[in-house]
């Protein structure tokens, strides 16, 4: 696993991804002294987020680093999840064109000295990474998520705002837990599960699977019957 110095970042710096996580990302780069200059999108007709900040489609991006000097611009790839997998392709496509792959936290948010923050991860506001916890490439934890002792997650992971994963807890590539969500400790949730909103984890999670509750329990399909 790729790990990566936190909050030290080029002075200027572009993201991929132009929706709410440009918005909360953008104050903690500015707050250690850095200056987006351009966001990119893959989305039609998408509203530029920030008045101030030109806004290209992805499809421009190889003409316009042309004239920059790469090894002077950091990126960011500013998408949630479910497209956890989008971003670590991205990520990669981007370090490939010569870019400085950033890792941030905000201010406020905890980590332990002995845990392993994967390159391009996102640490919000208020959140809490324990005592050897490790996390993959391109993983964000969200406002006020918890990630307690000796729990990993793979690449391309989020936890989502207020969510609490108990000690122990491994959450596969591309999982996703929702808002309020906890899990307890030694859970395995498989790669592209998601945990929906303020469920109570307290059996493993098979890859794919959604599950929601309390106890959360698999998503029934509400497919019709043949």
């Amino acid at each position: 696993m790729k790990s990566s110095m936190i909050n030290q970042f080029p002075k200027e710096i572009i993201f991929f991804g132009g929706t709410g996580q440009a918005k909360v990302v953008r104050p903690i780069i500015e707050h250690y002294g850095s200056k987006l200059i351009a966001v990119f999108d893959d989305t039609p007709n998408l509203e530029k987020p920030f008045h101030d900040i030109p806004l290209y489609l992805g499809s421009q991006l190889k003409e316009w680093i042309q004239n920059k000097k790469k090894t002077e611009l950091g990126f960011c790839v500013t998408i949630g999840n479910p497209h956890g997998r989008l971003r670590i392709k991205l990520h990669d496509k981007l370090e490939n064109e010569g870019l400085i792959p950033i890792t941030l936290a905000h201010p406020t948010a905890f980590i332990s000295p002995n845990a392993k923050i994967g390159v391009g991860s996102q640490i919000m506001a208020g959140s809490i990474i324990g005592s050897e916890v490790e996390l993959g490439q391109d993983c964000i934890v969200n406002t006020n998520a918890s990630v307690d002792h000796e729990s990993f997650l793979g690449s391309g992971v989020e936890i989502a705002p207020g969510a609490t994963l108990c000690g122990l807890v491994n959450v596969g590539i591309n999982g996703w837990v929702g808002a309020g969500a906890t899990i307890l400790p030694r859970i395995q949730i498989g790669s592209d599960a998601t945990i929906g909103a303020g469920a109570i984890v307290t059996k493993n999670v098979e890859r794919g699977q959604t599950v929601i509750g309390n106890p959360a329990r698999p998503l029934k399909s509400t497919g019709a019957k043949k």
